[in-house]
């Protein structure tokens, strides 16, 4: 999945949505929001995100019901990146294993990358690690089909 060399009109920048080449078997793609960038200070306290030893803004925005297995209602939260950009984030526990974290200091030429579904995401906080910079092949675009939300057939990912 995915293109076969690396397609941007810009380089990525924090907050975008990403596809990267998973650095310990890159036969395999994944997709994840780009949250540290080389020299950056990523942490994840209490639930929330970190950067630079600084707590990134974290609103409840509603909530989203998630039926992948049993139906449950989980709360939505907005980030703020300090550039201004932001999304929403799915929290469906408190006190899970990725609900607090070591800081990871993202070395030059890596990117640190985050699932906006925290607690069910690997991601740079577990297996994933750093992800080279050569290993992000391209910007995500639209969502095509979201099967939870059949009502909206796209949604626009990186505006």
């Amino acid at each position: 999945m995915g293109p076969s060399q690396r397609w941007f009109a810009r380089p990525p920048q924090q907050g975008d949505i990403v596809l990267f080449r998973l650095p310990h078997e890159p036969s395999v793609t994944y997709i994840k929001r780009l949250i540290g960038m080389p020299g950056d200070r990523v942490q994840m306290r209490a639930g929330l995100l970190y950067l630079n030893g600084e707590a990134v803004p974290h609103q409840p925005e509603g909530e989203w019901t998630d039926r992948t297995y049993e139906p449950q209602t989980v709360p939505l939260f907005r980030e703020t990146l300090p550039s201004g950009r932001s999304y929403l984030v799915a929290d469906t526990m408190q006190g899970s294993r990725g609900d607090d974290t070591e800081e990871f200091v993202v070395p030059p030429g890596h990117y640190f990358m985050l699932g906006d579904n925290r607690d069910n995401s690997l991601d740079s906080r577990f297996d994933v690690g750093f992800v080279p910079q050569d290993n992000v092949v391209a910007r995500a675009g639209v969502v095509v089909f979201n099967a939870s939300q059949k009502e909206r057939s796209w949604i626009s990912l990186n505006p």
